[in-house]
């Protein structure tokens, strides 16, 4: 042992504290020491800057652990304050010609030959008339291409232009107002010897015949409302027309009323909403019974409102219904208590209303026996021939229409329709869009990718918790693309911008059940099944979270699919996940009619779940306010 090792061990051996007392370190700490003493100064530097690394990392497990903050939730889209269009000033002076001026003798008769037109081009350097964008163009177009009357011949107003004027008059009966469209025609006496007067009063009555006609086309078609701007739950192209080349095929027509007319909605479903409007128009308000709009009244229970359920039942009641509960009507004494014989009445008046016939008497039965007002109805009907502007002038022979308020969803074929069915809808909260688009495909034992709004808002709060959640119930993650096990992945560092996926296989207890029928679009929005079967028994069924639930998903899909509900089972049978595209694409309408006729012509009304007849209606009134303004 050299001199150094040897004083190495000696001050290890002893250590003399500042009282004297002699201390022999452990074995551990002294073969500790022993070993630093003797330890290369490369070793060393190795040792410090590692200790220097692991300090950091020491001292922040040292830190409590800061609190995770919650993620935002994902939003659905929202209402807005409506901008109605903004009427311009038609630009008359493209169309104005001063140079003719001259062309009128001084007893303001023109120079045989001379074209009448261009007579009365002089006043349109001063007319002023206002009109939607699109007219104000069209109707410059078509001038400039073609500087002829369309409505005037010689000094007189056509036959055809008093028609056309008409329909501009009759416009609220189609749901318009007529006051966009108010032309005043010219008298037909007029003094000849102020025919300068009388060219210019033509002329402008020409320009503003057409500017009312090409504004009614324009609204006819496409709505006075682009339900775009309504809100985020709207998604329409709104309809570009070729209004000047409409101009001119409504002025030719060899009926030009009637080809004004089919500029609306074509079909049984708009003639019904129009023969309504008539009807309730015409009818008195008719007698009505008020009912709290709170009742909620169950068997056995007493209410002081029974009387007027009774007394409504016997207002809106049936012949037959009142027939076969004759004896309990009649000896009915204003008693408070809900017995058994006043249940099993009230229990068949719920049958004739398509509810479900429990003998609760709750907000659906109560708007069944309070009905809605004339008023109420006239509203709704004017409401439901807007929104039947913005779905295709004519609808497809074969089609899918899915009403929202009325929770139903119907197949049509050659125009008739062949199958309609219950549907759940949406959640106010998670309201299902109002759109068009074209049914593609039907996937069998679907999987059921997670939106990612259930994934943030409702898994995620689960999943820090219990990272394995997703894992117990069988679903599959990714993250980045990749096949993770839910327990793999921190959820605490997880937000809405996070690529993380989650899907269900197929499976008994897979959310879409057996089968979904796809119309892709960007909404996320599809038809399927569900294993919640209860839902359709419930008369409100705004319960899901925007997808449409079918009561009869196999039936459906046999029809989409042009093919029997046996085949539609021997796909499901086999358990695997299977694509079947049909054979040509059909039209399906995810729509939103709180009045709407059956398929007899017969117009039925629904609660307004989402409040939409609302923003539609301040939508009508502040395009009205603007074109009056």
């Amino acid at each position: 042992m050299n001199i150094k090792m040897r004083a190495g061990v000696a001050m290890i051996a002893v250590a003399v504290t500042f009282t004297g007392v002699v201390v022999a370190p452990p074995p551990v700490q002294a073969q500790g020491l022993l070993d630093a003493l003797f330890k290369s100064p490369a070793q060393r530097q190795r040792e410090k800057m590692a200790r220097q690394r692991a300090r950091p990392e020491a001292v922040t497990a040292a830190q409590p652990a800061k609190p995770v903050k919650p993620v935002a939730r994902i939003k659905g889209p929202s209402y807005h304050t409506y901008k109605p269009d903004t009427l311009v000033t038609v630009d008359f002076n493209k169309l104005s010609d001063p140079v003719v001026t001259g062309a009128i003798d001084d007893m303001g008769l023109s120079p045989l030959g001379i074209d009448p037109f261009a007579e009365g081009r002089p006043v349109l350097a001063d007319l002023s008339l206002r009109a939607l964008p699109e007219t104000a163009k069209a109707v410059i177009d078509h001038y400039s291409t073609d500087p002829r009357y369309l409505w005037v011949a010689g000094t007189s107003v056509t036959e055809r232009a008093r028609a056309v004027v008409a329909v501009l008059e009759d416009a609220d009966a189609v749901g318009l107002s007529a006051a966009d469209y108010k032309v005043e025609v010219p008298d037909d006496a007029f003094d000849v010897t102020r025919g300068t007067e009388r060219q210019e009063q033509l002329m402008a009555f020409e320009m503003k015949l057409s500017v009312a006609v090409t504004d009614y086309i324009l609204d006819a078609t496409r709505g006075r409302v682009d339900p775009n701007r309504i809100s985020g739950y709207h998604d329409f192209k709104r309809k570009n027309p070729d209004l000047a080349d409409r101009l001119e095929a409504v002025a030719k027509a060899a009926d030009p009323a009637e080809a004004l007319l089919a500029q609306n909605p074509q079909g049984a479903h708009f003639e019904a909403l129009k023969a309504e409007l008539k009807r309730l128009q015409d009818l008195d308000e008719g007698e009505r019974v008020n009912i709290a709009e709170d009742l909620l009244l169950k068997p056995g229970r007493s209410n002081p409102e029974l009387s007027k359920v009774m007394a409504a039942i016997a207002l809106k009641g049936s012949d037959a219904l009142k027939a076969d509960h004759a004896l309990v009507l009649a000896s009915y004494a204003g008693k408070p208590e809900y017995d058994d014989e006043i249940v099993a009445l009230v229990k068949d008046f719920q049958k004739e209303a398509g509810l479900k016939p429990d003998g609760v008497v709750g907000p659906a039965t109560r708007r069944a026996l309070v009905g809605i007002t004339n008023a109420d109805k006239i509203e709704k009907v004017l409401l439901a021939m807007e929104r039947s502007r913005w779905l295709p002038g004519v609808l497809a022979s074969r089609r899918v229409f899915i009403n929202q308020p009325a929770y139903t969803a119907t197949y049509y074929n050659g125009g008739k329709a062949e199958l309609s069915m219950r549907v759940v809808v949406g959640k106010k909260s998670n309201q299902t869009n109002f759109f068009d688009d074209e049914i593609e495909l039907v996937e069998f034992n679907p999987y059921w990718g997670v939106p990612q709004s259930i994934i943030v808002n409702e898994m995620l709060p689960k999943l820090r918790a219990d990272p394995s959640y997703l894992d117990r119930l069988g679903y599959e993650v990714t993250s980045g693309g990749r096949a993770v096990a839910s327990s793999a992945i921190n959820w605490n560092t997880i937000s809405k911008t996070s690529h993380i996926g989650v899907r269900q296989p197929p499976s008994d207890g897979n959310a879409l059940g057996e089968l979904k029928i796809l119309f892709p679009n960007s909404h996320a929005i599809y038809m399927h099944d569900t294993p919640s079967k209860s839902f359709f028994q419930r008369d409100s069924r705004a319960l899901s979270h925007g997808c449409v639930r079918l009561q009869d998903p196999r039936a459906m899909a046999a029809k989409v699919l042009g093919t029997s509900v046996a085949d539609i089972g021997s796909y499901i049978a086999g358990g695997r996940n299977k694509q079947v595209n049909l054979p040509s694409k059909i039209p399906v309408h995810v729509a939103y009619f709180t009045a709407w006729p059956d398929e007899h012509g017969k117009v039925e009304y629904f609660s307004d779940v989402y409040d939409r007849d609302n923003y539609l209606r301040r939508a009508i009134d502040a395009t009205e306010k603007a074109r009056t303004s």
